[in-house]
């Protein structure tokens, strides 16, 4: 590197917050670090950036890694740089947020790396910032959830009312009131009623609903 000969070699890593929803509640994926320092240290899913990589890139394999997937939501989290993060050597991470829809073959994946799915009431303490990065992580995911339907990736494409509220509960960590979520969904007009029932709660059954792209984008150019 002639025109950098005096530059200091810095790593650069990404990490990635995973969330998952399983029709029960949001779920954080983790892992147990497998080098030194911080062996056996509960983790978020990471990895230093390879030279051919482009930050993205790396954030794509990370996921795809760990969890068998490659056409998921992720989107930037931020930039973690203090100067004494990472006892190991001068580190600076990209982080990154995904969504997953979790089912019994996300769940069967991970357990070959090491990771677990942990509830949000029971996530131990982890290395470095990463606790931090889960708290950001939340807050953007608060954010994003009230003006984008980026909670939709997180169900199946098939739905029911409850299962949406029970999913916005479970993104906003509170009860939301029954009545007026349903009138509130309804009136956005971005689902589409199917002429199919989900009987699995109950004899009479709940009518699913799939997200319309349209009238979200229509929504949007309106302002709404």
């Amino acid at each position: 590197m002639p025109y950098y000969s005096e530059a200091v070699p810095i790593l650069i890593a990404v990490d990635c917050v995973i969330f998952g929803f399983d029709k029960e509640g949001l779920k954080l994926l983790l892992f147990k670090r497998k080098i030194e320092p911080f062996k056996n240290e509960w983790s978020v899913i990471g990895s230093f950036i390879k030279p051919e990589e482009s930050v993205k890139a790396a954030a794509v394999r990370v996921l795809e890694e760990y969890t068998g997937l490659s056409d998921i939501f992720m989107d930037s989290l931020g930039c973690y740089g203090e100067v004494n993060r990472d006892s190991g050597a001068r580190v600076i991470s990209q982080a990154f947020f995904a969504l997953i829809r979790l089912g019994e073959e996300e769940f069967q994946k991970v357990e070959t790396h090491q990771a677990r799915w942990f509830d949000f009431d029971s996530i131990p303490t982890l290395m470095l910032d990463h606790n931090e990065m889960i708290s950001d992580a939340l807050i953007k995911l608060h954010r994003k959830a009230r003006y984008e339907p980026i909670g939709f990736e997180l169900l199946p494409k098939k739905f029911t009312i409850p299962q949406l509220r029970l999913l916005y509960e479970a993104i906003y960590q509170r009860t939301l009131d029954r009545r007026n979520f349903r009138k509130k969904i309804l009136s956005m007009n971005i689902l589409d009623k199917r002429d199919e029932k989900d009987k699995s709660g109950s004899k009479r059954g709940a009518f699913l609903y799939q997200f319309n792209q349209e009238g979200y984008e229509e929504m949007k150019e309106k302002g709404i």
